[in-house]
């Protein structure tokens, strides 16, 4: 009999406005068996998003963590430091449709949420989506392959 595989390993963020979604997302994560990587906050105190959004993006580039999970109020300021990271491909969703096709279509390594935006339970099932959604490949690996040769283009 084989092995089960293992779950991915999931970096999560946030900034203030979106710790107590992170909180619950955490929780979830935990209790369902998955190793977290909290990056912060650890409070509702008033914190710049980029400082969270960008350690994710980075464990996740990395392959220090497999995902990232991000979220601040709307979910846009941390997706957009979490996409600073080279390799990184962040993807805001506001429902489980937008989850499932940021993974399916984008190959999305990075979750972005706005803790102001969906609740602690839409959140906890958008994440389930993405971490169990896989990448389909095929007319979409063309689109990923462009956005992989301009980053390329800019480290020279």
């Amino acid at each position: 009999m084989g092995e089960a595989p293992s779950k991915p390993r999931i970096a999560i963020g946030s900034d203030h406005a979106g710790y107590p979604v992170k909180e619950a997302i955490r929780k979830y994560l935990e209790a369902a068996g998955y190793q977290v990587n909290d990056q912060g906050t650890s409070s509702e105190k008033s914190v710049d998003y980029l400082d969270y959004g960008s350690p994710v993006g980075e464990r996740v580039a990395s392959k220090q963590d497999d995902f990232g999970i991000a979220v601040c109020g709307t979910g846009i300021g941390i997706s957009i430091a979490a996409n600073k990271v080279p390799g990184i491909r962040a993807a805001l969703a506001h429902d489980v449709l937008t989850a499932r096709l940021a993974r399916e279509h984008n190959d999305a390594n990075v979750l972005a949420l706005g803790g102001r935006i969906v609740t602690a339970v839409a959140a906890v099932e958008m994440v389930q989506t993405f971490l169990t959604t896989a990448y389909v490949g095929g007319r979409h690996q063309r689109r990923l392959d462009k956005i992989s040769q301009i980053e390329r283009d800019k480290q020279l």
